[in-house]
């Protein structure tokens, strides 16, 4: 079996994430690690496959839901990847008045202090009078929640936001 990494991008409507899936099931595709959400009016699925035959067939498997639903598809061939060891240990949730430049400068601070981002999602929200910025980041602090709380603290004052930061207990099965 070889590995791809499938994009989906079209405007969001019913049904979009049964024909794609549908499409891989009938090409013999089985999927992996994937994150499918809606951002603004669009619906996104990003996710990893494992295919047996070929790309084309593949393609030639989704073409119809591509065609129906007006999407847009982007397949990379990618070596397969062992599992990353880093789990999420720290939750940051920020917040506060919508305005450039957040983003960057909380994964700035962060990075500077070795954490690996490992989900990001962001929502703006709030009204044109009041816009609002809500933030929630899972990922790895390899010197723990206090390294985070203490790297992002300077930035409640110049970037005027909330910010939490809240340890992940990792579950056991």
């Amino acid at each position: 079996m070889s590995q791809a990494l499938l994009t989906v991008i079209g405007e969001d409507r019913p049904g979009i994430v049964a024909a794609v899936t549908q499409a891989l099931y009938t090409a013999n595709c089985s999927i992996g690690d994937a994150s499918m959400m809606r951002l603004g009016g669009y619906f996104t699925i990003m996710q990893i496959i494992e295919y047996p035959y070929d790309l084309g067939s593949v393609e030639m498997a989704l073409d119809p839901a591509i065609k129906h639903l007006n999407l847009r598809v982007h397949l990379d061939p990618i070596s397969s990847v062992a599992p990353v060891a880093d789990l999420p240990n720290t939750r940051v949730t920020v917040y506060g008045a919508d305005h450039p430049g957040i983003v960057a400068s909380v994964t700035g601070a962060l990075a500077s202090i070795g954490f690996n981002v490992i989900d990001l999602e962001s929502e703006s929200s709030g009204s044109a009078e009041r816009p609002l910025y809500v933030m929630v980041i899972q990922g790895h602090a390899p010197e723990g929640v206090e390294s985070v709380r203490k790297t992002l603290a300077p930035l409640r004052e110049t970037e005027d936001i909330e910010i939490g930061v809240h340890p992940i207990e990792a579950a056991v099965f």
